[in-house]
């Protein structure tokens, strides 16, 4: 996810509710594409990643690392932004030849694994090619569905609130965990009324977010098979973001969208914002105050409903090299150099061998690691929500129709009415 993720992650979105027309494996689909074993006993695998040009420079030197340790393993890398990643992979996923090992996220696993993708893991930690010890805070469970092990964390987030210093401090605000949606929205507006800025810049159109919201009340925004919650309940969440828009408690939508790739918090047009807290880091770059991490506001003053997220690695289910894929994800999930190397790039590191290597000089990391270090301690990570085949396409349409929604192009009504058809629509295919 790296410092660029939160513009990753609005770039993506768009993306991921078009249609998607590929169609399962056949049984007759050819394995592991050009990857196979050479005279001298030499096999070669494909690793395939998103992310940015500092990411790829970080991962092709931990390559050199694996491959020095197993230089019977050479590995051929291809990477792209996130958009063009899933548009190839599709396509590779389709034709029976995607890579042998690849970056996911919770919201593909089902959909993959429905298609015969994803490769159990499951049987590579038997054999001892995989070691699932020293993992941080139960985040192993991420890449669990079904009884199946179909990912590796690499690193982990969790939901935060990142505000304004300056601006809380002279609004006399001081965020305290255990504090409510009440306390919190009654602050945007004080922050609103003496400080003459939006409080917030839209919270309203964060899936992930909301689905912390609903845990906090009982429910959750994706059950296994299809959606946690009703109508009336989209209704309130986003009937109560409509009207802060209006009041000007939350940044005018139309401006957010101006700015963007910027914030909307990083340029001063709003005191808060919420995202994974490994994107925070670029606050620090972008906007000329200085930036904290708040809690997250409760529904009893106690449970945020967080847990922890995760970039991971995958296996193609019928990769010519299983054990050669599951001794390159133990290697870049464990070794302490590759933690050295990676840093906080996709999250905080998964494995305490790597989270201890890797030391952060700068302050807005190590506050990030301390934040993910608190909410640990405080016993607020719960169990990551289910995500059934189709979250992608699900959460893309939850952000767009939040969007037309809050600049009034679709009324609220309509706007619920909407998102659930084609919520109905992507869990069903």
């Amino acid at each position: 996810m790296g410092k660029n993720g939160s513009v990753e992650r609005r770039t993506v979105l768009k993306a991921a509710g078009a249609t998607l027309a590929t169609a399962g494996l056949a049984a007759t689909t050819g394995c592991g594409g050009d990857s196979g074993g050479s005279g001298d006993g030499t096999v070669e695998i494909r690793f395939a990643w998103w992310g940015a040009e500092e990411r790829a420079k970080r991962i092709n030197q931990s390559i050199k690392l694996f491959e020095k340790k197993y230089p019977k393993i050479k590995v051929k890398t291809d990477f792209q932004d996130y958009v063009a990643f899933w548009e190839k992979f599709q396509t590779q996923a389709a034709g029976g030849n995607p890579p042998d090992v690849f970056q996911n996220a919770v919201a593909f696993l089902r959909k993959y694994d429905k298609r015969s993708v994803l490769l159990d893991l499951k049987s590579q930690v038997d054999a001892g090619n995989l070691s699932l010890k020293n993992f941080r805070a139960g985040v192993e469970k991420v890449g669990e569905v079904d009884g199946k092990l179909l990912g590796i964390p690499v690193g982990s987030n969790t939901m935060s609130l990142v505000v304004d210093e300056k601006v809380f401090e002279k609004a006399g605000i001081k965020p305290e965990q255990g504090w409510t949606w009440d306390e919190y929205f009654g602050a945007l507006k004080k922050i609103h009324d003496t400080q003459k800025v939006a409080g917030d810049t839209g919270y309203f159109g964060i899936m992930y977010l909301y689905d912390l919201c609903l845990r906090q009340n009982g429910k959750a925004f994706f059950t296994e098979d299809g959606l946690g919650f009703d109508e009336a309940d989209l209704t309130e969440w986003w009937q109560d973001g409509y009207n802060r828009v209006k009041a000007g408690i939350v940044t005018d939508p139309k401006k957010v969208e101006q700015l963007k790739p910027k914030s909307a918090l990083a340029s001063g047009d709003a005191a808060s914002e919420f995202t994974w807290d490994n994107f925070t880091v670029r606050y620090a770059t972008e906007g000329d105050s200085t930036y904290g991490l708040a809690p997250i506001p409760t529904t009893d003053g106690k449970e945020t409903g967080q847990y922890l997220g995760s970039l991971m690695l995958s296996g193609f289910a019928r990769t010519e090299h299983p054990k050669e894929v599951a001794q390159f994800i133990d290697f870049m999930v464990h070794d302490p150099e590759v933690g050295k190397v990676m840093g906080y790039d996709r999250g905080i590191l998964s494995t305490t061998e790597q989270f201890d290597a890797y030391k952060p000089a700068d302050a807005p990391n190590q506050a990030i690691a301390k934040y993910e270090e608190d909410v640990a301690a405080a016993g607020l990570l719960g169990t990551i929500t289910p995500h059934p085949s189709g979250a992608d396409t699900v959460e893309a349409a939850f952000l767009r129709i939040a969007s037309d929604m809050s600049t009034g192009k679709t009324k609220v009504s309509d706007a619920v009415k909407q998102f659930f058809s084609e919520a109905k629509t992507a869990l069903a295919a």
